[in-house]
């Protein structure tokens, strides 16, 4: 099994380049939605949640605003922390389990965990190689204005809220332009998962 990480900037692309390597075969772990299913209502994580940000980042459902608990974290580095406190390790702790039963059932396999903050968790260092992708700050700016409906003001200080991307590319051994077109960027993960392949026979 190979254990590849995929990262880059918010708003950079990455979501596509997944789509993509699913398309080839590789299996998906994503952060995010580790996260979605953890913080359900009622859950553990949810409980802690709401114990620490209170019941106004509540729905009537009861689940978590989303939106509501991420202008918070945006707006409020410590309270960023302290949300990344509480999550982070369980969502690991379920990429662990999901990936050792990917391998148990595929030992061939390419599983690819999809998490933003790869690198500021220095979780890079657990996986055998990083795919980056990446755009320009005007790019992730005006992708994040339409596709989260935020103003310029709340999309930087989402942008800011991370690593720059000029310092991840460092941490990378594949780097992925996400402004180009879809059909090029296509062909560039192709030819990424053909070696991903080759290193699964190898090992």
């Amino acid at each position: 099994m190979i254990l590849v990480g995929l990262t880059g900037g918010i708003a950079s692309g990455k979501s596509l380049t997944a789509n993509i390597l699913r398309g080839l075969g590789a299996y998906l772990l994503d952060a995010d939605e580790i996260s979605h299913e953890l913080i359900k209502s009622e859950s553990p994580v949810w409980r802690d949640i709401v114990d620490r940000f209170g019941t106004d980042i509540l729905r009537e459902d009861k689940e978590i605003d989303r939106p509501s608990l991420a202008r918070i974290i945006f707006s409020d580095q410590e309270k960023r922390l302290e949300l990344n406190a509480i999550l982070h390790p369980r969502i690991f702790t379920e990429e662990e389990r999901r990936r050792k039963e990917i391998a148990g059932r595929d030992p061939s396999a390419i599983v690819v965990f999809v998490a933003p903050l790869l690198i500021e968790c220095s979780a890079h260092e657990l996986v055998d190689k990083v795919i980056l992708v990446y755009a320009d700050r005007n790019t992730q700016i005006k992708r994040l204005m339409e596709r989260d409906r935020l103003s310029r003001e709340e999309a930087i200080r989402r942008i800011e809220s991370q690593m720059p991307l000029s310092k991840k590319r460092e941490f990378a051994d594949y780097i992925i332009d996400g402004r180009r077109p879809k059909n090029e960027i296509e062909e560039e993960v192709r030819k990424i998962y053909a070696e991903l392949k080759e290193m699964t026979v190898s090992v």
